[in-house]
This record gives C-alpha cells, sequence and structure tokens, in this order.
C-alpha cells in the first residue's frame, strides 16, 4: 500500500505529536533493515508516536577510502522499497548529487541532504523540486541562523509549500568533537519548518578513531532529552541489534533492544512541554 504522503505530512507538522527517524547508519544487508523497521514499526505503533525508517545506501563521506560505504544506489533503493512494502513505513535516505534525486524519489518518501552538502544550491534544488518531504541537515559549519538561508533555496526552488524538515547535528570546532547547542532547536523553529534533533550523530567524534569516527553513544539519550525539552518536533536516531559491529558510526548508534526505553522517556518528556504550554 502506498504511503499517504499528506497524511505522513501532517503527521510530522502535528506539534501535539512526537516523531522519530530511526535505523541503521548504512544498509549492510536487507535482513538486518527488516529487522529493525519491523522492531521499531511495532514499537512507535504501540507508543504512538510517527515512524519513518532511515538508512543511507552510501555512505560518501567516510574518514577513510577504506570504510565500508554501503550497496550504492540501484541495491540500496531495491531493500529501501521493500522495507517500505513489507512493513508499509515511510522511508528516508540522503542523497549526494543532483542525478541521484530522481531515483531516489521514485522509492522514498523523504530526501535528506547531509550535513556536509547542506550549501549545495543546485542539489538543495533538485531535491525540493522532486515533490517529496525533504530534510535539510545543518552543517556543523553553519549557526542555526544560517540554515534559514537552506530552507529559502529549498522554498524557492519548490514553491512556498514545499515540506521542509530542518535537523540540527551538532557544530563543530575541530579537535575531534561536536557540540550541541540547544539554543538552536527554538532558533531553527523560526523557519515555520518541523525541527529534527539527531541524536546519535551529535555525540559523533569525528576522526576520533584514526581512520574511522569514534563516538558516545552513552550521551545521545541525554541530547535526546534535552532536545524534547528545547521543543524539538522530532529525533533522528541511528540504531543497530549490535552497534559495535555495526559497518558504520558503530559508537554512536543505539542498540535496539535499548529503543523502546529510550523512546518511551522522550514521549514523557514531550508530553510535559506540551503540556506546559511551551510548544505553541
Amino acid at each position: 500500500m502506498p504511503i499517504d504522503s499528506a497524511k505522513l505530512w501532517k503527521s510530522l507538522t502535528d506539534k501535539s505529536r512526537l516523531f522519530v527517524i530511526a535505523g541503521p547508519c548504512v544498509i549492510e544487508d536487507e535482513k538486518l533493515c527488516f529487522r529493525i523497521a519491523g522492531f521499531l514499526q511495532n514499537t512507535c505503533r504501540k507508543l504512538g508516536i510517527t515512524y519513518i525508517f532511515k538508512a543511507s545506501y552510501d555512505k560518501a563521506n567516510r574518514s577513510s577510502s577504506e570504510s565500508f560505504r554501503g550497496p550504492g544506489l540501484a541495491a540500496g533503493l531495491q531493500t529501501l522499497a521493500k522495507v517500505r512494502d513489507e512493513f508499509e513505513v515511510p522511508v528516508l535516505t540522503d542523497v549526494h548529487t543532483e542525478a541521484q534525486v530522481s531515483a531516489a524519489a521514485e522509492v522514498v518518501n523523504v530526501l535528506q541532504i547531509p550535513a556536509f552538502l547542506c550549501r549545495q544550491t543546485d542539489l538543495i534544488a533538485a531535491a525540493a523540486r522532486a515533490g517529496k518531504i525533504v530534510n535539510l541537515k545543518k552543517g556543523q559549519f553553519l549557526s542555526p541562523l544560517d540554515m534559514g538561508q537552506v530552507v529559502k533555496k529549498a522554498k524557492a526552488a519548490g514553491d512556498s509549500r514545499a515540506k521542509i524538515l530542518v535537523t540540527e547535528r551538532g557544530s563543530s570546532f575541530g579537535y575531534n568533537n561536536l557540540v550541541a547547542d540547544m539554543r538552536a532547536i527554538p532558533i531553527m523553529r523560526q523557519f515555520g519548518c518541523p525541527v529534527i534533533f539527531d541524536a546519535t550523530h551529535s555525540v559523533q567524534l569525528p576522526g576520533g578513531g584514526g581512520d574511522r569516527s569514534s563516538g558516545q553513544r552513552e550521551f545521545a539519550p541525554v541530547l535526546a532529552r534535552s532536545a524534547v525539552a528545547a521543543g524539538a518536533n522530532g529525533l533522528l536516531i541511528e540504531t543497530h541489534p549490535d552497534p559495535d559491529h555495526g559497518l558504520s558510526d558503530g559508537p554512536n548508534m543505539i542498540p535496539l533492544s535499548k529503543m523502546p526505553q529510550l523512546l518511551s522517556g522522550l514521549l514523557k518528556v514531550h508530553a510535559a512541554v506540551s503540556h506546559d504550554g511551551r510548544r505553541s
């Protein structure tokens, strides 16, 4: 059954409802994607959380040329289509070039612009014109206010009805670390788009492992709760049944078995903030 795009967008813009984008960092194989999607679909349905499955067919910005990048565009999109149809969940993936946009838009419900590419005007324009929901990730090198110009690019390329999400994922000051400033959440909400907090990439230690990135996954739940309290509409959380053996960003990913407890806690924070009247 096709995903109802209008219904999905209505859910994402419903300030009384929390949504989560979650899945493995990269498509390792179809079996893994099915396991994660099925588990999270069931968990989120029980909790009343809107769920979008996320996985990348290509990690084009790995620290080392020898790192696993994924199955590639064609095979990756085939897996994402199977996840979408098998579990009837919307799917998200990132695109890196204008040429990838049309192929990805045939399959996914949300096109994501990676943080490192958030200033690439032609890529943003191509994604906005595809008629899909577009998630713009804030570059580690941009201030929250700078993302206003990125949103304007996307809306100008699509139209005033363009369905845009913006995501905070921390800022880099070098020295293999990121800092998540929760002021970014209310600042970016001024752009009139739902704001997402990427809890797992925000605890990444870029290049901290020498030829790979390291991370501090133990802090991801802390930052996620802080972001929801600050007014985030949704969370992006990468997860894996065995993160220490994941093929990309393992040190940041949350163990799949811990996701129900994490999401349940986030839902309580969301409800408390909503009832307090600060989510207007």
